[in-house]
């Protein structure tokens, strides 16, 4: 095969892959409201019009006392067959954090870094397959200098 003909079937195949791999959700397009919602609760409201249960399920880690507020690592797992994931804290103006679509039959198992300008709590949602919403929550604290840490 030919160079020309290898690199423009190498693009033709590059441009149909995202199309038929893309199906997630712009939740700052869809839901616009989670984005300027001050509380936890109200966001939470916002991105899905319900509140969520406790569960034991989801794992959540990050550290108690962070030493650096602008990058705070968190760890979410859930065996929970799950729709989407979202997380959320109260110590910045604006609670939402992050939404995920978990692709059909995907592992929610994210590690990522978030910013806190102060101690506060996060807390992460799990939206089941069937709509049913779970939760689970840490307090951490920051240590001074909070984003500037």
């Amino acid at each position: 095969m030919d160079r020309r003909k290898f690199l423009g079937l190498g693009m033709v195949a590059l441009a149909l892959v995202p199309a038929t791999s893309l199906h997630a959700l712009d939740f700052r397009k869809e839901k616009p409201d989670t984005w300027t919602a001050q509380t936890v609760d109200d966001a939470i409201k916002a991105l899905y019009g319900a509140t969520a249960t406790e569960s034991k399920d989801i794992t959540l880690k990050a550290p108690k006392v962070a030493s650096n507020g602008g990058a705070i690592p968190v760890t979410i797992k859930t065996s929970i067959d799950a729709k989407t994931v979202a997380m959320f804290q109260d110590a910045n103006p604006e609670s939402a954090v992050a939404v995920w679509t978990v692709p059909e039959g995907g592992i929610v198992n994210y590690t990522t870094k978030i910013k806190m300008k102060k101690s506060g709590t996060i807390t992460v949602i799990v939206e089941d397959k069937a709509g049913k919403l779970h939760s689970v929550k840490q307090t951490l604290e920051v240590a001074l200098g909070g984003c500037e840490g």
